[in-house]
């Protein structure tokens, strides 16, 4: 199981760094978006504390992207007077303040579905306007660059999972979407391209989310009944279903500024 962690996470981050490289912040942001942390560690979790324990890890996590939005939305604001640094301290609290919250709730699953597909699309609504798209990186990154993000990935999947009898299905689920992926990519985006481009890539994470969701929305109803291999497939089908439907949303950002 271990191999499987060191192996799969690191392999995930490096494909949707090289992929925003080539193709953008936003498209970067997008990639981000995708369950590449949150999935692992759910199926790990299904492997490791069974069925029932990542079903109800899994219905916790549906509410993770609002706790994320509201991540994007405090970064973004915050970017338009301060460095990263003042961004990332308020928006990572902004992230645990709601996860907090929502570990003291308990909501049905379609009413949880509903209101984060409401408010993705709120937030992207409310995030600032850009008058430019950035569609290329500006600066060449570190060489350590990619070799940094691939082991806090792992170090990140590795902690969780190990911690997650301690913390519980519940806290597991609410914790999985920690924004470290997105959070290292716009750091160096921030420091390198400057707000407008890290703007641009969270516009990407919010839209990526709605993966994201339809994803746990597929875990939580089926690998109690269905099993493992049946729920995760369809789960990753649905996912890239939808991650394929999003792209218009980011080609009519994209069109009126260009």
């Amino acid at each position: 199981m271990l191999v499987l962690k060191l192996l799969l996470t690191p392999l995930f981050i490096a494909g949707a760094t090289l992929a925003g490289r080539k193709y953008g912040p936003i498209a970067s942001g997008w990639l981000v978006g995708l369950p590449l942390t949150a999935g692992p560690v759910a199926l790990f979790l299904a492997l490791e504390q069974g069925t029932l324990f990542a079903s109800r890890a899994a219905q916790s996590t549906l509410l993770g992207p609002i706790s994320v939005a509201t991540y994007v939305l405090a970064y973004c604001w915050c970017s338009l007077r301060s460095g990263w640094f003042v961004c990332w301290l308020c928006s990572w609290s902004v992230f645990f303040v709601v996860t907090a919250i929502f570990n003291q709730l308990s909501v049905p699953v379609p009413v949880a579905f509903f209101a984060v597909v409401g408010f993705l699309l709120v937030a992207l609504l409310v995030l600032p306007r850009e008058q430019e798209i950035v569609d290329k990186p500006s600066q060449v990154a570190p060489q350590w660059d990619l070799a940094g993000r691939m082991l806090a990935a792992t170090v990140m999947v590795v902690l969780l999972t190990g911690s997650a009898q301690s913390l519980g299905p519940r806290l597991s689920g609410l914790l999985s979407p920690l924004p470290l992926f997105s959070t290292i990519l716009v750091l160096f985006t921030h420091h390198l391209q400057g707000g407008t481009a890290a703007r641009s890539l969270l516009r990407g994470v919010v839209v990526g989310s709605f993966a994201y969701e339809v994803f746990f929305l597929i875990v939580t109803v089926l690998v109690e009944p269905r099993g493992i291999l049946i729920a995760f497939s369809l789960a990753l089908l649905g996912a890239l279903l939808t991650q394929g439907c999003t792209l218009w949303i980011l080609r009519g950002m994209a069109r009126p500024s260009r």
